[in-house]
């Protein structure tokens, strides 16, 4: 028994050096030169990209563009239409058909690309970007154009394309996922062994601050949470498969804290870029608060994910160690 005590506080107090150490800016710190001076390491890729005004009226006011007026209305090139705020595939050119409106339009979309929302007056249907909510258009059925009998009108200016077999198209079809659970190199850590998984990028999202950096978000002032962006490929992984082994890879029951790091950005939260991200992230928690867990996850949208500094990003392939405070446990029976 003295033995067993004397083991749990070793590992208490190894925990509590990494916290330290992490906060303190301890960890892998960038490079020096020469002369003692430090490199700047790149950080603070956006998560989406930059909108001129006129596209920021359309794809995040829900505007909509002057008939005719669109780069892709009298368009053919063989291809993939993709979104302009976050580079996803939406339309294939194969279903684009001229409808003689004035915008593009497209009687099918690829599979799980583009939600459907009702407007508020009830009348019309708007679609957006299933994977970052931009707006796109509206869509219209039963108007007899094709043997499909459906018309996506997309605005020109919410697209982007890229042509066949280009390397663009090629990486088109992965897409993203952001989640937060504590100290980002766990959860990055677990998450870069999946299959299907392409990439990974720790870095901070949900506060204010613009740009921040590591010591300001350890400070708790920024509102950010410590997180991760996973780009996947839909087809081999699924957003699902992706969040239940979020939940199973940190403690969800913990509130603004994971394990010996205290503070609220080491808070559990998903930040969805849908409504089917929405619903499967309240879906699980539902299941594991039948199951008996207190779970404090929070669920809000998607918003400007900083990539953390380079040092910070794939930091126990670079350390060969092993997390200590992310460790899988089972919570689901299938």
């Amino acid at each position: 028994m003295i033995h067993r005590e004397m083991m749990m506080f070793r590992f208490f107090m190894v925990c509590m050096v990494l916290m330290l150490a992490s906060c303190n800016g301890n960890a892998v710190a960038p490079s020096a030169s020469a002369d003692g001076s430090q490199h700047v390491e790149k950080e603070n890729t956006m998560h989406y990209r930059p909108l001129t005004p006129d596209e920021e009226k359309v794809i995040v006011k829900k505007g909509t563009e002057m008939p005719f007026s669109g780069k892709y209305v009298d368009f053919h090139d063989d291809g993939t239409f993709v979104c302009k705020r976050c580079d996803a595939p939406l339309f294939r050119s194969s279903d684009k058909f001229d409808s003689g409106t004035g915008w593009p339009s497209f009687d099918d979309e690829i599979p799980g690309a583009v939600q459907r929302v009702p407007d508020p007056d009830g009348r019309r249907t708007e679609i957006v970007c299933a994977n970052c909510g931009a707006h796109l258009g509206h869509v219209f059925e039963n108007e007899g154009f094709t043997d499909k009998n459906v018309r996506h009108c997309v605005n020109s200016i919410s697209l982007d394309f890229k042509a066949e077999n280009s390397d663009a198209t090629a990486s088109a079809t992965t897409r993203k996922a952001v989640f937060a659970g504590g100290c980002f190199w766990g959860v990055e850590h677990h998450f870069s062994k999946v299959n299907g998984v392409r990439s990974t990028t720790v870095g901070y999202t949900g506060g204010t601050t613009e740009n921040p950096l590591y010591r300001e978000v350890c400070s708790g002032s920024t509102g950010h949470a410590e997180a991760i962006e996973v780009e996947y490929d839909p087809d081999v992984v699924s957003y699902e498969e992706l969040a239940r082994l979020f939940f199973e890879i940190h403690d969800p029951t913990q509130l603004d804290r994971q394990g010996p790091d205290i503070g609220t950005q080491y808070r559990s939260a998903i930040y969805y870029a849908n409504e089917d991200e929405r619903r499967t992230a309240e879906k699980l928690i539902g299941i594991l608060r039948q199951k008996g867990y207190d779970v404090v996850t929070r669920v809000e949208p998607v918003s400007e994910f900083y990539a953390a500094e380079e040092y910070h990003q794939d930091y126990y392939e670079k350390t060969g160690h092993e997390p200590y405070c992310h460790i899988y446990q089972k919570r689901f029976d299938d």
